[in-house]
């Protein structure tokens, strides 16, 4: 790409989000001449990039008025958004209560794009632990929070992942399809994911899902360890306490296994 056109081009996105955030509760619909003017645009470039915003949905364009109002776009987003906050703060004492009872560092992680991300930390106390941050991405097929999110996907979401490859980390990694697919399938019966040193050697953690009040899982809560700590004798006291784990922030997200039925 050219110079000149990369630089046009964000330009053009740097004056698409000014519009954006040039919406308040003060000032919730605007035409295209009170834009121009509050942000000192031209009407035509402030046309062009309303009408690109209009048809991404994040302006709606009222007929009568011939004004534009934020659209559903922006909500989505937002609710992403809020969604995550809501998740840090109901399952933040529940983190802490985990890393007590198993010694181990605990994480909430969520899904963006094809990787898991961490949105939250809580350190063990051993000097010898799984370094990562807040912000982390990793691959969702061979870590135990990225196959708790991928296993409650729909089909059509993991063949995109299929075409972006499974790449292979270990010698434990799973990076054959079927293999793949007939073990996320045991993961959602059994509520929750393991992995073996799968992503890192030396490395073994935990995973459970965590729902929201339709029963749709919005995230894992996932504890990570040495495998020397994370040995398969204490396997189940920790899985144990993983899934008490998401089953108390599941709740406190509005989920009631009674209610849904799985």
């Amino acid at each position: 790409m050219a110079a000149n056109e990369e630089k046009r081009m964000l330009s053009s996105l740097s004056n698409a989000l000014r519009i954006l955030r040039s919406y308040s509760l003060e000032k919730p619909s605007q035409g295209i001449t009170e834009i121009a003017a509050s942000l000192q645009l031209g009407k035509s470039t402030v046309h062009r990039l309303v009408s690109t915003l209009v048809s991404e949905g994040f302006l709606v364009k009222d007929e009568k008025t011939k004004k534009y109002r934020l659209g559903y776009s922006v909500l989505a987003l937002s609710g992403v958004i809020t969604s995550t906050l809501d998740i840090y703060t109901e399952s933040l004492p529940i983190i802490r209560k985990l890393v007590d009872h198993v010694g181990e560092t605990a994480h909430i992680a969520i899904l963006d794009g094809c990787e898991v991300i961490y949105v939250m930390k809580i350190e063990c106390n051993h000097h010898v632990r799984f370094l990562t941050h807040v912000g982390r991405r990793n691959p969702l097929h061979c870590t135990s929070s990225g196959k708790v999110l991928l296993a409650h996907q729909e089909p059509a979401f993991f063949d995109r992942l299929l075409q972006k490859g499974l790449v292979k980390h270990s010698h434990n990694t799973i990076t054959d399809p079927v293999a793949l697919r007939e073990h996320l399938q045991k993961i959602k019966e059994n509520g929750y994911a393991t992995s073996y040193e799968e992503l890192l050697e030396g490395v073994h953690s935990i995973a459970a899902p965590i729902r929201d009040y339709t029963g749709q899982v919005i995230a894992a809560v996932t504890i990570v360890g040495p495998k020397q700590r994370l040995t398969r004798a204490k396997i189940p006291f920790l899985v144990k306490k993983v899934k008490e784990a998401s089953r108390e922030i599941s709740e406190k997200m509005g989920y009631y296994r009674r209610k849904h039925g799985y």
